[in-house]
C-alpha cells in the first residue's frame, strides 16, 4: 500500500512540475533540484547517538558556513577515512569498525552534508568532496573507504584535488554515472523533456561540468591508487554495471563482485579482505 501511495505521490509531483515548467521554468527547476538533493533520512540527535559512535572522540569542523561532524577512534599515525552514502550517517560503519579497530590505525568517520549531526539541507558528491578535502588536509589519511555516493564523492575529490598522500581506495556499491542517477529521478517523477533539459543545464552551471563527463569511471582512468572495487550482483539501488565500469577503468584495482549482499554490502568475509588490503 505504501509503495502505491509513493508511486502516485511521485507522479503527482512530476505532473505539477511539468505544468509549472511552461510558465515558471526556474521555479520548477529549483523545486525539482531541491527534491533531488534533499535527504529525508539519516539525521542523528546528539543526545541519542548510536552506541557505535559514542565510543569515538567527536569533533565538529567548520567549512564554508556549515558544520560537519567527525568521529575519531585514535590509533597510530596511519589513518583511515570512512565516507557513508545517501540517507545514512557514520553509524553505518558499525560492522566494519569491528574489523578495522584491531589494525591499530586511527579511524575517522564523518556525517556527510545534511546527514547525521552535520548541518545543511543539500547533499551532492561535489559538496561532499569539499568536506573530504578539509579532512584529508587535517588528518592526512592514507586510505579512503566510501559506500554508495560516499564512493562517488571520493572519485570526484581525487579528480579535482589530486593527493599523493592517499595510497588506497575502497569503493562499496558506488555509483559512477551522475547522468544515470539524474535519469532515474526524472523517470521516477515522469518529468518531461523540458524539465530534463532545465535540470541538466542547472547541473552544468552549478558543478561546472557537463552531465556526460560527470562520471567516476571516467575520472578513474587517471587514478594510480591501489583500489578495491566491490559491488553486489543483486544491488537494486546502484546497478552492478556501475562497479564493472569502475573496475574496467581503474588501472590498479581489484574487483570483487558479491552475491546476495544487496546495496548495504555488509559482509564479514568482504571486510576481512578489505583489512588485508589495507595491511598489505
Amino acid at each position: 500500500m505504501k509503495k502505491i501511495q509513493l508511486f502516485f505521490l511521485a507522479k503527482s509531483v512530476g505532473l505539477y512540475l511539468n505544468t509549472v515548467s511552461y510558465f515558471k521554468p526556474v521555479k520548477a527547476r529549483n523545486i525539482a533540484y531541491k527534491i533531488f538533493s534533499s535527504p529525508r533520512k539519516g539525521k542523528l540527535q546528539k543526545e541519542a547517538l548510536p552506541k557505535s559512535l559514542r565510543s569515538a572522540q567527536q569533533q565538529t569542523l567548520q567549512y564554508d558556513g556549515e558544520t560537519f561532524q567527525a568521529y575519531i577512534w585514535q590509533g597510530s599515525e596511519d589513518s583511515i577515512l570512512l565516507l557513508h552514502g545517501w540517507e545514512s550517517n557514520a553509524a553505518r560503519w558499525k560492522k566494519l569498525l569491528n574489523h578495522l579497530k584491531p589494525l591499530g590505525k586511527t579511524i575517522i568517520a564523518i556525517d556527510a552534508p545534511a546527514h547525521g549531526l552535520s548541518s545543511g539541507k543539500e547533499f551532492n558528491a561535489p559538496r561532499y568532496a569539499e568536506f573530504i578535502r578539509v579532512l584529508t588536509e587535517k588528518y592526512q589519511p592514507k586510505t579512503l573507504i566510501g559506500h554508495s555516493i560516499g564512493g562517488a564523492a571520493i572519485t570526484f575529490y581525487l579528480n579535482k584535488y589530486p593527493n599523493p598522500h592517499i595510497e588506497k581506495i575502497v569503493l562499496l556499491g558506488a555509483p559512477s554515472s551522475f547522468k544515470k542517477i539524474s535519469d532515474n529521478f526524472i523517470n521516477l517523477l515522469s518529468l518531461n523533456t523540458k524539465m530534463k533539459r532545465l535540470l541538466e543545464q542547472y547541473y552544468q552551471e552549478k558543478f561546472n561540468m557537463h552531465i556526460n563527463d560527470f562520471a567516476g569511471h571516467l575520472f578513474a582512468q587517471n587514478f594510480h591508487h591501489k583500489a578495491i572495487i566491490a559491488h553486489d550482483s543483486q544491488d537494486n539501488v546502484i546497478m552492478v554495471e556501475e562497479g564493472r565500469h569502475y573496475a574496467k577503468a581503474w588501472k590498479n584495482a581489484t574487483y570483487i563482485e558479491t552475491q546476495g549482499l544487496g546495496h548495504s554490502m555488509h559482509d564479514a568475509d568482504l571486510y576481512q579482505k578489505i583489512c588485508a588490503f589495507i595491511e598489505a
